[in-house]
């Protein structure tokens, strides 16, 4: 919980510091992207099917080519065989927050973009019917993400890019005990409005 409160005041002391001392263009943006995802590892002998997620994020840049982003995904990834049973899905979930860089490429009409963030995730396995029979809980883990932003007009872009996740939790379910490493990259095509 300490954690949680210390990040949401920096990136608050972060948005009042750069408000200070930038010009008056837009500075907000929204963004929904989704995708592909491919599975890195085993969950110890688990081997995951390719899957599928989004995210939905809320920027603020408060230098011209710097700023935060934070906000909510999901992702999933299914397992034909587990040792939960078959037919299992594995469904992470959860926050998102952290910086990006972005900066324009010559004159053309798109940039460059590099993202680092932390996650405050957990991860859910579900069986075949959709109920979910194990919830890992919340903990931290990281994102780091790279790609080119197109801009389509004065308040929209498209932002395909590619980005890996990794989170760590620990599983004692039904006489097992291991530690999941939830660890994909994804491929996504964003969205992003600006205001």
């Amino acid at each position: 919980m300490k954690t949680k409160v210390l990040v949401i005041t920096s990136m608050f002391a972060l948005l009042t510091l750069g408000a200070m001392a930038q010009k008056s263009d837009k500075k907000f943006s929204v963004e929904f992207n989704a995708g592909a995802a491919f599975p890195v590892k085993e969950i110890g002998e688990t081997k995951l099917n390719p899957g599928a997620g989004f995210e939905g994020l809320l920027h603020y840049r408060f230098m011209p080519h710097l700023g935060v982003y934070a906000g909510w995904g999901w992702n999933k990834l299914s397992a034909n065989n587990s040792f939960a049973g078959s037919d299992m899905c594995f469904e992470e979930t959860g926050y998102v927050f952290g910086l990006q860089f972005m900066h324009p490429i010559a004159d053309y009409p798109f940039s460059y973009y590099v993202r680092g963030a932390g996650l405050y995730n957990h991860i859910e396995i579900e069986n075949a019917d959709g109920e979910i029979i194990h919830d890992t809980g919340h903990g931290l883990g990281f994102q780091v993400a790279g790609g080119l932003n197109f801009n389509l007009g004065e308040n929209w872009s498209l932002n395909p890019g590619v980005k890996f996740n990794t989170l760590s939790r620990d599983l004692d379910f039904e006489g097992i005990s291991m530690t999941m490493d939830y660890q994909y990259i994804a491929v996504r095509v964003g969205v992003i409005r600006k205001f």
